[in-house]
C-alpha cells in the first residue's frame, strides 16, 4: 500500500461508484453461478471422495456468498502455499480488517477470486479446476459467427499484402497504417457485436479509405486515441533495423476477446511490426473470463478440429433438442489457415506465454517495480507493452479518483515516463476511473442519456460504450 498514488481509491461504499452495485448485485450473482457449476460438476462425479469434497466446496462457497450478502468482515486468506497469500493478508490487516460493503473495490474484488481460487487449491481432486470454464467455453461458441467472418477477414487481410510484394509491389504505406488501426481496434472492442469495421473490408477497401468518413465513425467512441504513436513507434523499430522486437500483451478475457488478441499477435508478426509476442496470462480462474494458460490450449484445439467444436452439440443443446449447424468447407479451411499461422508462429517460438502471480496480486501495477524488479527489467526490452481491458486499466492508474483531465502519463505512476517502459491500454470503460480526456469532456458525456447527470456518478463510463487508446513513452 505504500507504494501506491495517494489519490483516494473508488469504495465499494460510495453510492456514486460503480463498485456499489457491483458488491451488492455483482459479486453475488458471480458467486451463484460458480455455485451451479461447482454443483454441477460435482453432481456428474462417480469418485466417492471427490463428490464429498466438491460438496463442501460448494458449501463454502455458499458460505462466501453469505457473507457478501450480509457485509461481514473480509477473513485472511488460508494459506495454499502461495507466496501472495501473505501479501493479501498484510493489506487485509492495514484496511482494518474491513467489511465487503465498506473497502476499496480493487483490492476487495481481487481478493474475491483469490478467496475462491483458494477454496480449489487447497483440495486434493479439485486443484486445477476451473469453475468459469464452462461459461468461457459457451461465449466463445455464442461468438461463432463473428469468429468465422474474422478469420475469413484475416486470411484476406495478410495473403493479398503477401501476394503484392512478392510481385514486387511497393507497400502502401498509409493502407499499412489503417490495417494496423483497424487490427487494433477489432483488439480494443474485443467482442462479437462491437467488430469495427475490418469484418467487412478488403485490402483494397482499405487502400481507398484514406481519410474517409468511415473511419471518423469507427473511432467516435474512442475518447482518447494514441494509435497513431504507437504505430510510428513500431515502425521506427522496424526502420532501424532492430532484429529482436518484442510485443508483450497482458491479457484479459478468454474466448472471443483472447482469440481476437491472437489475430492482433498474428497481425504483427506476419507484417514484421514485431519479431517475437509474448503472452501474459493469469495463474488462476480470475474474474470470471480472464485467460489461463490452458484457455489458450482450449482455443488453439477448437481451430484445430472447427467440426468437433463447433458441431457437437453441448449439454444445453442435448436438453433443448439442438443440433448445431454444420461448418462449410470454406469455413473450415479459414479456421485451418489461422490455426496453421498460429501453431506455426507457436512452434516457432515468436509467440508464447509467459504466466506470472504477480498479475492476480491486489494491489495496482504501481506496486510492479518493488514486487517484481525482475518482470520490469523484462519489460524493458520489450518495443510495446499492451495492457488488455478494463482491470488492467484499473491497475495501471491506482483505480483511484483522478480528475479525468490527469494525463494517462501521470496517472501510471512509477511505469510512465523514465520507467523504460513503452505502455499502451487497449481499454473500453467499465469502471468510474478514467484519465486523459480533454477538459470539459466527461461533464459532456455525463449529460448524456444514461451518462450520470447530477447523480455525481460517471455512469457513462460503466458500460463498455466509451473507450480510451492510452500510450505512455518509457524514455
Amino acid at each position: 500500500m505504500e507504494y501506491e498514488t495517494k489519490t483516494p481509491a473508488y469504495l465499494t461504499s460510495d453510492p456514486a461508484s460503480f463498485a456499489y452495485p457491483t458488491a451488492r448485485t455483482r459479486w453475488p450473482v458471480i458467486i451463484t453461478q460458480a455455485i451451479d457449476d461447482a454443483y454441477r460438476s460435482v453432481s456428474a462425479s462417480e469418485d466417492p471422495e471427490k463428490h464429498e469434497e466438491g460438496k463442501k466446496i460448494v458449501a463454502e462457497l455458499a458460505n462466501l456468498k453469505y457473507e457478501v450478502q450480509h457485509d461481514r468482515a473480509l477473513t485472511p486468506i488460508r494459506d495454499d502455499g502461495y507466496p501472495d497469500v501473505a501479501i493479501y493478508n498484510k493489506e487485509l490487516e492495514q484496511l482494518g480488517n474491513p467489511t465487503w460493503l465498506n473497502v476499496p473495490w480493487l483490492y476487495s474484488e481481487c481478493y474475491l477470486f483469490r478467496r475462491i481460487s483458494t477454496l480449489f487449491s487447497l483440495s486434493t481432486h479439485w486443484k486445477n479446476y476451473d469453475v468459469f470454464a464452462r461459461q468461457k467455453i459457451k461465449t466463445f461458441r455464442s461468438s461463432r459467427p463473428a469468429v468465422i467472418e474474422l478469420a475469413a477477414r484475416y486470411k484476406d487481410l495478410v495473403t493479398q499484402p503477401r501476394e503484392s510484394e512478392s510481385k514486387g509491389t511497393p507497400i502502401d504505406e498509409e493502407a499499412e497504417r489503417i490495417l494496423f488501426m483497424e487490427m487494433c481496434e477489432i483488439c480494443l472492442w474485443g467482442n462479437a457485436t462491437d467488430l469495427s469495421l475490418l469484418t467487412s473490408l478488403t485490402y483494397e477497401d482499405i487502400q481507398k479509405l484514406q481519410g474517409s468518413e468511415a473511419r471518423k465513425a469507427a473511432e467516435k467512441n474512442i475518447l482518447v486515441n494514441d494509435l497513431p504513436a504507437v504505430y510510428d513507434l513500431l515502425v521506427a523499430a522496424k526502420k532501424a533495423g532492430k532484429k529482436e522486437r518484442q510485443v508483450d500483451i497482458v491479457l484479459d478475457n478468454a474466448g472471443f476477446e483472447l482469440y481476437v488478441d491472437l489475430i492482433l499477435a498474428a497481425y504483427l508478426l506476419s507484417v514484421g511490426l514485431a519479431t517475437n509476442v509474448v503472452l501474459h496470462p493469469k495463474s488462476i480462474p480470475w474474474f470470471v473470463s480472464d485467460v489461463l494458460p490452458s484457455d489458450f490450449a482450449s482455443l488453439l484445439n477448437a481451430l484445430a478440429n472447427p467440426r468437433h467444436f463447433y458441431e457437437t452439440p453441448t449439454e444445453d443443446d442435448a436438453l433443448q433438442g439442438k443440433t448445431p449447424e454444420p461448418l462449410s468447407e470454406t469455413e473450415v479451411d479459414e479456421l485451418s489457415f489461422l490455426f496453421q499461422e498460429w501453431s506455426g508462429f507457436h512452434a516457432e517460438g515468436q509467440l508464447r506465454m509467459r504466466s506470472n502471480r504477480v498479475w492476480t496480486h491486489p494491489g495496482s501495477f504501481w506496486r510492479l517495480p518493488r514486487e517484481d524488479p525482475e518482470l520490469i527489467e523484462d519489460l524493458k526490452a520489450s518495443e510495446l507493452v499492451i495492457f488488455k481491458g478494463d482491470l488492467n486499466y484499473r491497475k495501471l492508474v491506482g483505480d483511484a479518483n483522478w480528475d479525468p483531465t490527469t494525463p494517462f502519463t501521470t496517472a501510471i505512476g512509477p511505469l510512465g515516463p523514465g520507467s523504460g517502459i513503452n505502455v499502451m491500454a487497449l481499454r473500453t470503460c467499465k469502471a468510474d476511473v478514467v484519465v486523459g480526456l480533454r477538459p470539459g469532456e466527461d461533464e459532456k458525456l455525463r449529460e448524456t442519456e444514461g451518462g450520470g447527470g447530477d447523480s455525481g456518478a460517471r455512469k457513462w463510463a460503466w458500460n463498455g460504450k466509451w473507450a480510451v487508446v492510452s500510450f505512455s513513452k518509457g524514455t
